[in-house]
């Protein structure tokens, strides 16, 4: 089983260089065709949201429209995929950044009772508490 990098993701999704998309594309193949899963974890989606965010313009509507395909895709594996939902889902509606979102979630799935936080924004999100 192999794992993507964040910079193997966004050529696959983005397909600014052609060479590296078509890399990305048929190691994707090549893995799944074998019965391996490709792995994405939780850093390299975090880097992606702030990637396609930052350097490609996407909104949040987009973003979440990617990801959302991404978690669909029978191919790809993700590291705890329900934290990785709850994020999506609190994402959807909220002030905060992902990042939080996904931090709030990840809290959650390990048993913290609150996450303290000194962002506004994310104080407003379900479990935060400011300090």
């Amino acid at each position: 089983m192999l794992g993507l990098d964040t910079n193997v993701l966004i050529r696959y999704l983005v397909r600014d260089d052609e060479t590296q998309f078509e890399k990305a594309r048929k190691l994707i193949r090549r893995e799944t065709a074998a019965g391996r899963p490709v792995c994405i974890g939780l850093l390299v989606l975090l880097e992606t949201e702030w990637v396609l965010r930052s350097r490609y313009s996407l909104t949040k509507p987009e973003i979440l429209g990617v990801f959302t395909s991404l978690l669909d895709t029978d191919d790809l594996r993700f590291e705890n995929e329900p934290t990785i939902e709850e994020a999506l889902y609190l994402w959807k509606d909220a002030t905060a950044n992902f990042a939080d979102c996904l931090i709030g979630a990840q809290n959650r799935r390990m048993g913290c009772t609150a996450t303290v936080t000194f962002d506004a924004k994310a104080a407003k999100l379900p479990g935060f508490v400011t300090a």
